[in-house]
C-alpha cells in the first residue's frame, strides 16, 4: 500500500498560506526578527485546520504510522513559508497535539473553519481533500472517520456530490491491487540509484508525486483519460518507493 507524502493541491494550499502569513499577526523587534503570535495562529484559518487535522487522525483511536508521517511533513512544508520555520512548526505541533486530546469540540472548531473561510470556497475544497487523504492514508476509510469527514463537510458546505467524488477519487489511489515493483524497476521508475540515500529519494518521490497526483492534472485542466493514466502511475509511485523503504 503506498503512502502520499504529500497531500492534494499541496502546491495551490502553501500558496495560500505563504500569502496569508501575515494576517497571523507577526511583530518584528528590533534585531529584525519576528516572533511567533501563537494565540493567532491558534485561532487562524491554518490552526483551526490542523485542530481539524489533530480530530480526523485520532477519531478511530489511534494516530497511524503513515498518519503520523503525513502529518509531520506537511507540517515542516507549511513552516518552511514562514520567516521563522522553526516556531511555526513547534507551534504547529502544539495545537496539534492539544486537540488531538480533546473530545466533542470537532463541530465547534468546523464551524469556526466556515466562517474563517467563507468567502473561499477552493481554500474549504483543498483543506477537506487533505483531510480525506489523510484518513485514507493508512489504507482504509474507517466508519467513525467517514462520519467525521461528513460532519466536517456539511459545516464548510461542501456539496455531498462533492464529497462522494473526492472520497472516491482517494479510494481509488489508495486501494489494494495487483501492483509489484522489482527493486531495480523501483529505483529506475523514481530516477534514483541503488546507493542513493533514503532522504534523497524521498525527495524524488514526492516531487513525483506533486507531478502526477490525478487531482493536480485536473486543476491543471487534464482530460479525464489523462487523469486515469495519471492515477495508474501514482499506484506505481507508490508500490516503487514502498518496494525501496522495505529493502533498507
Amino acid at each position: 500500500m503506498g503512502s502520499l507524502i504529500f497531500y492534494l493541491g499541496v502546491g495551490l494550499f502553501l500558496m495560500w498560506v505563504f500569502r496569508s502569513y501575515g494576517r497571523y499577526q507577526y511583530r518584528t523587534n528590533a534585531a529584525g526578527r519576528a516572533p511567533l503570535h501563537s494565540e493567532a495562529l491558534r485561532n487562524s484559518e491554518l490552526g483551526l485546520f490542523v485542530a481539524l487535522m489533530a480530530k480526523v487522525a485520532k477519531v478511530d483511536g489511534r494516530v497511524d504510522t503513515l498518519e503520523a508521517e503525513l502529518i509531520g511533513n506537511t507540517f515542516t512544508d507549511i513552516a518552511n513559508t514562514f520567516p521563522n520555520h522553526e516556531a511555526v512548526r513547534e507551534e504547529l505541533k502544539a495545537i496539534f497535539n492539544r486537540e488531538k486530546e480533546q473530545r466533542f469540540n470537532a463541530d465547534a472548531i468546523a464551524q469556526r473553519l466556515a466562517y474563517a473561510t467563507v468567502h473561499h470556497p477552493q481554500q474549504r475544497l483543498g483543506m477537506f481533500s487533505f483531510l480525506v487523504n489523510l484518513a485514507f492514508v493508512d489504507g482504509e476509510l474507517s466508519h467513525s472517520e467517514e462520519n467525521l469527514l461528513i460532519k466536517i463537510a456539511a459545516f464548510l458546505q461542501i456539496a455531498p456530490e462533492q464529497v462522494e467524488t473526492i472520497m472516491a477519487q482517494f479510494a481509488q489511489i489508495y486501494k489494494t491491487g495487483p501492483t509489484r515493483t522489482g527493486l531495480k524497476e523501483a529505483y529506475a521508475l523514481l530516477g534514483a540509484a541503488e546507493g542513493e540515500s533514503m532522504e534523497s529519494i524521498k525527495k524524488k518521490y514526492r516531487a513525483l508525486v506533486k507531478q502526477y497526483h490525478p487531482d493536480l492534472m485536473k486543476a491543471k485542466g487534464a482530460d479525464e483519460a489523462y487523469m486515469a493514466e495519471a492515477t495508474q502511475k501514482m499506484q506505481q509511485i507508490n508500490a516503487a518507493y514502498e518496494t525501496i523503504k522495505a529493502s533498507r
